[in-house]
């Protein structure tokens, strides 16, 4: 069995909490990897017992990297190649190291661009909803091979930046055909595949939107619910009302689908409530909240993730994070790359915004983009440095965690591991 002794950590964020430090931080701290898990976690000075079992220091050079095309498993990801057994000692040189990022929600295997739609909102033009139908046209139009290889590069670009963990959505084909190449496409590169046929209702359909939800409930759904672990619902004006939002997850429920919910973001509605009703594991965008909203998401385990890139993207009034942290809501960040509200993969990204733009602290922003998004996948393996977790680690060019939101564009991330495979 390889193993990697990750030493001379600065600052560890653990988010095992310890008193009042919900990150768990440990300073001159180290990690070791045994076998894809971490095995220990403990103080650098006692490290010094696991040396002897390395024939030397490991320089900062990954190993050989495989072609991301070479090696696919259903949920897994690209990975580097595995060169055996041995043990390796990586010297962090007094840097950072954080749980690798959880992004619990993306929508990145599509086709085409709406460069343009950007364009005009930074004139001016009001966001709304019913752009996704370009997307959708351009998505039918590809074939497998070219969504695929869009699909791997969004993989690695989310990999550089340090995210380990992610979630992919299908929503862009809209026939039961399309819908069931999306997941079987992102079922390739992550376990977290979720069926949002009830994206918005296609063209074809604007006069038997009946008929619509009936095929997204039926023929449609029991095509994609093999590859597929989740149902999602955009409930939302321009998308779905609340009583075919809850049809939908219903439907995915019983065929053995796990609820997560799109809303509350372009106005009030009953999105959160929704979700929270259904137990549904998080409930996405929750941009407006009226007193009611917060309660339930407070008295609930439903996730609020906050999706930051959209109000960047859209110049949307940011969600009021404060008040749903400060209420007792556990809070999520997710990029939500899309081609038409937030195109960017980028997790240090949101940290930052939400520092700036929503009041969280940069512990409580790296907290939601790590344990969080993982608490919004009800994953208890990942987004947690512990014995026995997944080994999905970052190591920061930073001394602490601190400069994600400090020194927001800079290229930070210096090392990824995921599965105790440096990437």
């Amino acid at each position: 069995m390889s193993t990697t002794l990750i030493t001379n950590i600065g600052e560890l964020t653990t988010n095992v909490a310890a008193g009042g430090d919900r990150c768990g931080t440990l300073h001159d701290a180290a990690v070791l990897i045994e076998g894809g898990r971490i095995a220990w976690v403990g103080p650098a000075a006692d490290a010094e017992r696991f040396r002897s079992h390395a024939p030397a220091p490991a320089d900062a050079a990954p190993p050989d990297r495989e072609p991301p095309t070479d090696r696919r498993e259903r949920g897994g990801h690209p990975r580097a190649r595995q060169s055996g057994g041995g043990s390796r000692v990586v010297d962090a040189g007094g840097r950072a190291v954080i749980p690798g990022f959880v992004d619990s929600h993306t929508h990145i295997v599509f086709g085409g661009d709406r460069a343009d739609e950007f364009e005009a909102r930074m004139s001016g033009t009001a966001y709304a909803a019913g752009g996704i139908r370009r997307t959708v046209a351009a998505t039918r139009a590809a074939s497998d091979d070219e969504l695929r290889r869009r699909l791997v590069g969004f993989v690695d670009e989310l990999h550089a930046q340090g995210t380990t963990a992610f979630e992919v959505k299908t929503g862009y084909g809209l026939t039961v055909e399309d819908e069931a190449r999306l997941a079987r496409l992102a079922a390739e590169v992550t376990p977290e595949v979720t069926f949002l046929g009830a994206h918005v209702v296609p063209a074809e359909y604007a006069d038997a939107r009946d008929d619509y939800v009936d095929l997204v409930c039926g023929h449609m759904l029991q095509a994609v619910a093999p590859h597929a672990r989740w149902v999602d619902v955009f409930c939302e004006r321009g998308a779905f009302t609340p009583d075919e939002s809850r049809g939908v997850l219903a439907a995915g429920i019983a065929h053995g689908l796990l609820p997560r919910v799109h809303g509350n973001q372009l106005g009030p509605g009953e999105g959160v409530r929704i979700a929270v009703a259904l137990g549904a594991a998080s409930v996405d965008h929750c941009t407006y909240l009226d007193d009611a909203d917060v309660a339930a998401l407070a008295g609930s385990d439903t996730v609020a993730t906050l999706l930051p890139g959209v109000e960047f993207s859209t110049r949307q009034p940011y969600p009021d994070a404060r008040r749903l942290l400060d209420a007792g809501v556990t809070v999520a960040l997710a990029s939500d790359c899309n081609p038409g509200s937030s195109f960017t993969s980028s997790m240090p990204l949101m940290i930052a915004l939400a520092v700036r733009e929503m009041r969280m602290t940069p512990a409580e922003a790296v907290w939601a983009a790590t344990a969080g998004g993982a608490a919004a996948l009800r994953r208890d393996d990942i987004g947690v440095v512990a014995p026995g977790r997944r080994a999905d680690l970052v190591l920061l060019d930073a001394p602490t965690r601190v400069h994600l939101a400090y020194r927001p564009g800079v290229p930070l991330v210096a090392g990824v591991w995921k599965d105790g495979i440096r990437l």
